[in-house]
């Protein structure tokens, strides 16, 4: 069954911000680190950004560090706060979970079914 949803995804302009989010339904899943992960049209699914099951560490790609934040907070929900939107940001923006430990930023067991997200100019 589907325990990961994404919603907040839509059509933005560039130089807009928007937040996405990923509400998780086992609470299992906050015990761990969660990412969030992206795949443009004709693309691989690439790494966003990462947090640590105690949420104090944070790992993001160097094509949105300093414009995107990741954060959770105490009710199994996961965030991705965009700002300052390119037109390469356009993808489908996916969640990721998992319910062992790992050192690992890339490796998870749960995905949600992701959320568009489409920049224009």
């Amino acid at each position: 069954q589907v325990q990961l949803v994404e919603s907040g995804g839509g059509l933005v302009q560039a130089g807009d911000s928007l937040r996405v989010s990923c509400a998780a339904s086992r609470r299992t899943f906050i015990r761990y680190a969660m990412g969030w992960f992206r795949q443009a049209p004709g693309k691989e699914r690439e790494f966003v950004a990462h947090i640590s099951g105690n949420g104090y560490t944070t790992s993001y790609a160097d094509s949105v560090k300093g414009r995107f934040t990741i954060s959770r907070d105490n009710a199994n929900t996961v965030y991705l706060q965009m700002s300052n939107l390119k037109l390469e940001d356009t993808a489908v923006y996916y969640c990721a979970a998992r319910t062992y430990d790992s050192s690992s930023y890339y490796h998870y067991d749960y995905w949600g079914q992701g959320t568009q997200v489409t920049v224009s100019s």
